[in-house]
C-alpha cells in the first residue's frame, strides 16, 4: 500500500542540484542571490484545466509549463518549483505517467523539485515557481510606452480550437494530435523571454486569452492599445473554420502560453534577428498609443470589431 511519505520519496524526490536542502524537511533551503526572485503559483483542477482522461505525462508537463510561462513572461530564468498534489487515490501508474512528464520538462529547463505537499481529495495540481532575473531589467506589465510595437510570438487560437473539437463528441476521437498538443502541452517561452529583457518594455503571457491578457499592460501602463485582425498568427487548422469562430479562438480563447510584448520600433531588426536565431515566429500585431487602458481590434477594412468577452474568467459567465 502506497503511503503519503512513500508516494513523495518513490515518485518526487530526487538528490538536489542547486538547492541547500530540496524534497523531504520542513522547508527547503535555497542559496540566496544578489538578483530578484520571481515566484509565481498556478492550480490546474479536474474538470476546469484538464479533462479527466488526460493522458498523465501530457498532464505532468502542463501543470509544470503553465508557471515556467510565467517565468518567460518576466525574462526570469527557472530555478526551483514546489508541487502540492491533492489525489483522489494513490495510483502507482498514474503517479509514475505523471511524474515522468513533469521532470522531462523539470530537465529541459533545469529546474530543481524543492518540495510540496501532497493530500487525498478531488484531483487538483498546484506549482510553485522560482526564478531568478536582474530587478531593473525583470519584464512587468506597466513598462508599456506611447508608440511601442506590439508582438506576439508563435500561433494564436490553437489551443482553444482543440478544447472547441474535444468538447463535441463529432470532432473529439478525430482531433488532430499538434492541435491537441497545442491545449494539453504547451511550450514555455523561457528563452524569449531571458533574450526580452535588453528589448521589451513590457510583457504577459496569453494564458486567458489575447485580449484579456493585452488589456492587463494596457491598464497597468495606462495606455490606448490597437491591434490589426489581419495581422494576427492564426494557427494553420483555425484558418479553415468560419470567421467568428477563428476571431473567438484567436482572440479571447485562452492556453495559448505564447508571449505578447511590446517594444520600441527601434527595435525591430533586433526582434527580427531574435526570431531567426530562435526559431521561433515573432509577429508585429498593433500599437500603444495614448488614451484610455483598452484594447481595440480592427478589421481589414477598418472597421471596430466589438466582443462580448475579452477572455477566460473563473468567476464570470462568460467562457
Amino acid at each position: 500500500m502506497t503511503t503519503e511519505f512513500g508516494l513523495i520519496a518513490r515518485y518526487f524526490s530526487r538528490p538536489s542540484i542547486r538547492a541547500v536542502l530540496g524534497v523531504g524537511d520542513d522547508c527547503a533551503l535555497l542559496p540566496a542571490s544578489t538578483n530578484c526572485t520571481a515566484v509565481s503559483t498556478d492550480t490546474l483542477v479536474e474538470g476546469i484545466h484538464f479533462f479527466a482522461d488526460v493522458d498523465p505525462t501530457t498532464l505532468g508537463q502542463k501543470a509544470l509549463a503553465v508557471s515556467l510561462s510565467d517565468l518567460a513572461a518576466m525574462g526570469a530564468t527557472p530555478r526551483f518549483f514546489t508541487l502540492a498534489l491533492t489525489l483522489p487515490q494513490a495510483n502507482d501508474d498514474w503517479l509514475a505517467k505523471f511524474s515522468s512528464g513533469l521532470f522531462l520538462l523539470a530537465d529541459q529547463f533545469q529546474i530543481e523539485l524543492v518540495g510540496g505537499d501532497t493530500t487525498r481529495g478531488p484531483l487538483s495540481i498546484t506549482i510553485t515557481v522560482l526564478g531568478e532575473v536582474n530587478g531593473a531589467e525583470a519584464l512587468r506589465r506597466d513598462g508599456a510606452k506611447i508608440g511601442d510595437d506590439i508582438w506576439v510570438s508563435g500561433q494564436l487560437g490553437g489551443a482553444a480550437l482543440a478544447l472547441r473539437q474535444l468538447l463535441a463528441p463529432e470532432t473529439r476521437a478525430v482531433i488532430d494530435a499538434d492541435l491537441r498538443a497545442r491545449l494539453e502541452a504547451p511550450q514555455p517561452r523561457i528563452a524569449l523571454g531571458e533574450r526580452l529583457t535588453a528589448i521589451a518594455h513590457a510583457a504577459i503571457d496569453i494564458s486567458d486569452g489575447l485580449l484579456a491578457d493585452l488589456t492587463h499592460i494596457a491598464t497597468k501602463s495606462a495606455l490606448g492599445a490597437t491591434i490589426a485582425w489581419s495581422k494576427l498568427p492564426v494557427h494553420p487548422a483555425l484558418q479553415r473554420e468560419d470567421l467568428v469562430v477563428q476571431r473567438a479562438c484567436a482572440l479571447t480563447g485562452g492556453d495559448d502560453y505564447e508571449l505578447c510584448f511590446t517594444a520600441s520600433m527601434l527595435h525591430r531588426d533586433n526582434i527580427e534577428q531574435l526570431e531567426d536565431e530562435l526559431g521561433l515566429a515573432l509577429t508585429r500585431i498593433g500599437t500603444m498609443m495614448a488614451g484610455p487602458p483598452r484594447v481595440r481590434v480592427f478589421s481589414h477594412d477598418g472597421n471596430e470589431l466589438k466582443f462580448s468577452a475579452t477572455g477566460f474568467d473563473h468567476f464570470s459567465r462568460q467562457l
